[in-house]
């Protein structure tokens, strides 16, 4: 069963997390965005720019099985990907127009999807999954690691 087109809670979701973060981002001080609660944990910044990783990735991959690609697509290190981030040279403001950017180009795609496209099953990393599935991972995704940042950077 597919929820994106049928109730739109992923779109409505995607919308309102993208706010929430804003406004979180918006709350943090410049040590706080820098923060690591341990010295081999990534900054509150690096976790943004991570997360901004990841969707890119998996709204690729939805693009890729949403039009029938029946390639495997790759894995990624995240930690790889991070380390040659160069956050630190990025201010808050950059990252967070990259961001926005990135989850309304996120919202476009999946929203141009029709029934068939959404239901469409491909595999990466030689897992299977639906396009509706990487959607839904690019939100829960994102809100795992928010509910990281307010549980072990802001206490």
């Amino acid at each position: 069963m597919n929820f994106v087109k049928k109730d739109g809670r992923l779109l409505e979701q995607l919308k309102q997390s993208l706010l929430t973060v804003k406004e979180l981002v918006a709350s943090l001080s410049e040590d706080e965005l820098n923060h690591r609660y341990a010295s081999n944990k990534w900054s509150v910044k690096e976790i943004l720019v991570h997360i901004i990783d990841d969707e890119r990735i998996y709204a690729y991959r939805a693009l890729a099985f949403g039009r029938n690609d029946k390639t495997n697509l790759p894995g990624f290190e995240e930690n790889e990907y991070t380390q040659y981030a160069d956050t630190h040279l990025r201010s808050i403001e950059n990252i967070m127009i990259e961001y926005q950017a990135v989850r309304m180009a996120t919202i476009t795609l999946f929203d141009g999807f029709s029934e068939d496209a959404l239901s469409r099953i491909g595999t990466a990393n030689d897992n299977k999954t639906s396009v509706s599935a990487l959607g839904y991972h690019i939100l829960g995704y994102e809100l795992h690691h928010i509910h990281i940042i307010k549980e072990r950077y802001l206490t």
